[in-house]
């Protein structure tokens, strides 16, 4: 599986990735638990962020969590112990059979993500399900409004095109879903806004998961001559002002399942 990570490998990513899953979990994961005893696959659980929420919802599950990153799985293990079977693979080299897949945040940053879920629908059993998380950023809007700021959210959505990925699938997951042969696709749209009355959110989401991301970014920005140093400042300093006003962002969540 051709694909790179845009947002990279490093310790501050590690962070936000855990401060986003924990800000969201409840948003995210709720309506998704399964029965004890079932055999359950996370598909690209990255440091394990999402992972701890699946155990959490699901304790009597038998979860197998897959990755291609070594250090990543390492961080996954340490973060939420030996309760889950890990395992490092290419998604396209996975099989065995289960009784249902999770898969958030993974599709962005695939080149081929129809062919991806073609091949994950292999490895469910007769009446498994899968649940798809995904976001888009188009789906971001904030007051102040600041053409910087929307400029620097764009030049993500460029680099990950760039790389293979697509920062905008969230409104493409009932067509690759159903593009892929999963039957009874429903997609639910789980929107988060924040403002002053929610200070959990403008911290835990406005700036430590969608800002820092951003943020994240910047060096490759500039590097690349999508931006230059002052304007990507502006920028992100302009994305930081919003946790002082409105924030709104929306993901998809995805189920569908096999006859």
């Amino acid at each position: 599986m051709d694909t790179t990570y845009v947002h990279g490998y490093t310790e501050p990513e590690s962070r936000r990735l855990g401060d986003q899953a924990d800000t969201l979990a409840e948003l995210l994961h709720a309506g998704t638990a399964y029965p004890a005893g079932s055999r359950v696959l996370e598909v690209g659980c990255g440091v394990g962020a999402q992972t701890v929420h699946l155990v959490a919802r699901s304790p009597d599950v038998h979860l197998t969590a897959v990755d291609v990153s070594a250090e990543s799985l390492a961080q996954a293990r340490a973060r939420v112990g030996d309760r889950v079977e890990w395992l490092r693979a290419d998604l396209f080299d996975l099989d065995g059979r289960y009784d249902h897949l999770f898969v958030c945040f993974v599709l962005e940053h695939l080149p081929e993500p129809e062919k991806a879920l073609t091949h994950l629908k292999t490895l469910l059993r007769p009446g498994g399900t899968i649940t798809v998380i995904e976001g888009d950023h188009g789906s971001a809007f904030h007051h102040p409004r600041s053409e910087h700021a929307q400029a620097a959210i764009d030049c993500l959505i460029r680099l990950q095109a760039d790389a293979g990925g697509d920062a905008l699938i969230g409104r493409r997951l009932y067509p690759l879903l159903d593009g892929a042969g999963f039957a009874d696709v429903v997609v639910e749209p789980r929107t988060v806004y924040v403002d002053a009355s929610r200070p959990d959110l403008v911290t835990g989401f406005t700036r430590d998961t969608f800002t820092a991301m951003v943020e994240g970014v910047g060096e490759t920005a500039v590097a690349t001559g999508l931006s230059t140093e002052a304007a990507w400042a502006r920028g992100v300093a302009d994305l930081h002002r919003t946790t002082k006003g409105t924030f709104h962002y929306t993901f998809f969540k995805a189920t569908g399942g096999t006859s």
